[in-house]
C-alpha cells in the first residue's frame, strides 16, 4: 500500500520536471549520477531487452564535443550536409500538433526577446542545445539498430526515468532531440560502434533559475481531450 506522502511526493517529482535550458556550473557527482542511471534502469523493457546505452560527458569530454558540433552548427554550408538519421517530428503537421509546436517555440523566443525576423538570435539560442545549455554533464544515448519501434517506446520510458530520478535529487534536465543531426560527429568523437545509433543527448544539472529561459511553463491538455473512459 503506497502512503499518501508517497503518492504526493512522486506527484511533485513529476509535476516539476521541466525542460530547463541554462544551468549552473555546479559540479554533479559521480555518484548522483551512476545512482539515477541505475534506477533509471528500472524501466520496463519488452522481454527484458534493455535496449538503452549511456554515454556520460562532463569536463574536457564534453566541452571537446560541444566545440565540435558548434563549429559545424556555425558553418551553414557544412551543416546542411549534416542530417539526422531518423524523423523524430512528422514531415506532415496538422493540427493540433503543429499549434503546440508553434506556441511553444515562440512562448521561448519572447521571453529571451526573439523576434521573428532575428533569425542569427534563434541560430545562437539553438546552438545553446549543442553546448548542453552550460550543463556540467551531458548524456548521448545510442540503441543498437536491430531493436525495432517497441524498443524505442522502451526507451522513452527509461529517458523518463532519469529525467524524474533527477529531479528527486534536486537535479534539473533537458532532453534534446536536436542531437541526432550531428550523429557522425558524435559517432566519431565517441567512437561509437556501427552498428549504434544516436538516439538523443540530455543535459543534467543544476538550474540557473536566474535566467529568463527558465520560467517557461508549458501547457498540457485536459484529460477529458486526450482519454475516454468506458464502463
Amino acid at each position: 500500500m503506497i502512503s499518501n506522502s508517497i503518492q504526493e511526493a512522486v506527484d511533485q517529482v513529476i509535476r516539476s520536471r521541466r525542460s530547463l535550458r541554462a544551468f549552473l556550473n555546479t559540479p554533479v557527482a559521480h555518484e548522483d549520477i551512476q545512482a539515477i542511471l541505475s534506477i533509471a534502469a528500472r524501466a520496463p523493457s519488452g522481454t527484458n531487452t534493455q535496449p538503452w546505452k549511456v554515454y556520460v560527458l562532463t569536463g574536457n569530454s564534453l566541452q571537446n564535443l560541444s566545440s565540435k558540433i558548434m563549429a559545424v552548427h556555425n558553418n551553414p554550408d557544412i551543416a546542411k550536409s549534416h542530417t539526422e538519421e531518423y524523423k523524430y517530428y512528422p514531415v506532415e503537421w496538422r493540427s493540433p500538433y503543429i499549434d503546440r509546436r508553434r506556441k511553444v517555440g515562440w512562448d521561448l523566443y519572447s521571453l529571451l526577446g526573439l523576434g521573428r525576423d532575428n533569425k542569427a538570435g534563434m541560430h545562437a539560442q539553438h546552438g545553446r542545445n549543442y553546448q548542453f545549455f552550460d550543463a556540467p554533464v551531458g548524456l548521448i544515448f545510442t540503441i543498437d539498430r536491430v531493436m525495432e519501434q517497441g524498443s524505442w517506446l522502451d526507451y522513452g520510458m527509461f529517458l523518463q526515468n532519469i529525467m524524474l530520478a533527477a529531479r528527486a535529487r534536486g537535479l534539473d534536465t533537458c532532453p534534446q532531440a536536436a542531437f541526432t543531426q550531428f550523429h557522425s560527429i558524435i559517432s566519431e568523437e565517441l567512437a561509437l560502434l556501427a552498428e549504434e545509433m544516436v538516439v538523443c543527448g540530455m543535459s543534467m544539472g543544476y538550474a540557473d533559475m536566474s535566467k529568463i529561459e527558465n520560467s517557461l511553463q508549458t501547457e498540457r491538455a485536459e484529460v477529458n481531450t486526450f482519454a475516454k473512459f468506458f464502463d
